[in-house]
């Protein structure tokens, strides 16, 4: 008498587990959950970036370069978002995400107006 075997013991389709790398955002958010007990520091850090760094940029900008009256409301804008964002309690991958964004739209506009 033949028997049916239901489960063969050749496989043709590998059944392991295939290692797919981190997505980026997965890497930023456990780097940003690394650094939860630094919020302060990255608050600090923010503020510095943005008053040494970032708020002086309009005003070279339209001083040598003749940009428009929109770069100087856009640096006042992203200063006052990472001021209410950092003294309200938002999450630290909120802040550094803010930092992040901050930085490259400010070297954005330092692009598109220098070159």
């Amino acid at each position: 008498m033949n028997t049916i075997e239901l489960e063969p013991s050749a496989t043709l389709v590998k059944t392991e587990a295939i290692e797919r790398p981190d997505s980026t955002l997965k890497r930023f958010a456990a780097f940003a959950e690394s650094q939860k007990d630094k919020r302060l520091g990255w608050f600090m850090i923010s503020l510095l970036a943005q008053a040494v760094i970032f708020l002086p940029v309009p005003a070279a900008l339209m001083y040598y370069y003749d940009a428009s009256i929109s770069v100087l409301a856009i640096t006042v804008l992203l200063f006052f978002a990472n001021l209410v964002v950092g003294m309200a309690g938002s999450k630290i991958n909120v802040l550094i995400a803010l930092i992040a964004i901050t930085t490259i739209v400010h070297i954005a506009m330092i692009v598109a107006y220098v070159l």
